[in-house]
């Protein structure tokens, strides 16, 4: 069985997201985000720079949750929530989903990573955080304007997507996009979702 090793908020988000959508088994461990267990020989021989996620399935380790994610999909996923492979569809489901993380997913981690840095915060330094968040807002905005997913249905790049959006929502809200607000809206609304991001007892 799959085991996601967790802790809420952060990027295990998705990995859960997606084995709810899809009805598979999973088993979570919340583990610590203390720095101590982070950088302890035990966490780091799953995640050898010390973030979180990890994942194992069997023998398998696995510490980036967009690898997790496409892994699942194309071991267990059975061809849903995703394009066929090879299609023009699929290409965009690859660029959005990589975006979620690469583009979009940066700037709004460096706020997280400055304010544990530095306090007072440099308000300079969030600010140009936030607009380049902001951008990435924008160009989903744009891309949804006549759609009510990224790539036509529903698919792992809205779970990739769905998890920067709720950062941005905590970290970098805006009301000046209406297309990515109600996109937000609708993926929060999912019973996936909500197992996903809510705290553990």
């Amino acid at each position: 069985m799959i085991k996601i090793f967790h802790v809420p908020g952060t990027r295990s988000v998705r990995v859960i997201w997606l084995c709810e959508e899809l009805g598979i088994p999973y088993e979570v461990e919340q583990v610590s985000f203390s720095r101590e267990f982070r950088m302890s020989p035990e966490w780091l021989a799953k995640n050898p720079v010390g973030k979180v996620p990890a994942m194992q399935d069997g023998d398998l380790t696995l510490f980036e949750a967009g690898a997790m994610v496409q892994y699942i999909l194309d071991k267990y996923g059975e061809g849903r929530l995703q394009p066929v492979l090879n299609t023009p569809e699929h290409a965009k489901y690859l660029q959005w989903s990589w975006f979620a993380e690469a583009t979009f997913a940066r700037p709004l981690g460096e706020i997280v990573n400055h304010r544990r840095e530095f306090s007072p915060e440099l308000p300079e330094v969030v600010a140009e955080m936030k607009s380049r968040a902001h951008m990435c807002v924008a160009a989903i905005d744009k891309e949804l304007a006549n759609k009510e997913y990224i790539v036509d249905t529903f698919s792992a790049a809205d779970i990739m997507l769905g998890y920067s959006m709720m950062l941005v929502d905590r970290l970098a809200h805006t009301d000046d996009y209406l297309h990515a607000a109600a996109y937000w809206q609708r993926l929060s609304e999912r019973p996936a979702c909500q197992t996903a991001t809510k705290p553990i007892p």
